[in-house]
């Protein structure tokens, strides 16, 4: 068993905090306009070379997919830096 002093000493201790994530790691645009171009080389190997032809189905829906959580991210910033309730914090 522990001792008083023990688990008075848990409850006046707060909790260490996390150090902050550096910027780069905060900046998703690199990884979007990287997926992005990604997908837009293979949609284009999957048009033009017939071998790739069963490509097409999965790299327009990869662009779909790709553009639907672009234009999320761009109306949460915008929702951001106008100040709204409901949006994400440090956008």
């Amino acid at each position: 068993m522990s001792s008083p002093a023990y688990a008075a000493h848990l409850v006046d201790t707060p909790a260490p905090q996390p150090p902050p994530l550096p910027a780069a790691l905060l900046n998703p645009w690199p990884v979007v306009v990287a997926g992005t171009v990604l997908w837009l080389i293979a949609n284009v190997l999957a048009f033009t070379v017939p071998a790739f032809e069963s490509w097409r189905p999965i790299t327009v829906a990869g662009l779909g997919t790709g553009a639907l959580g672009t234009t999320i991210v761009l109306l949460q910033v915008r929702a951001a830096r106008r100040g709204s309730r409901g949006a994400q914090t440090g956008l």
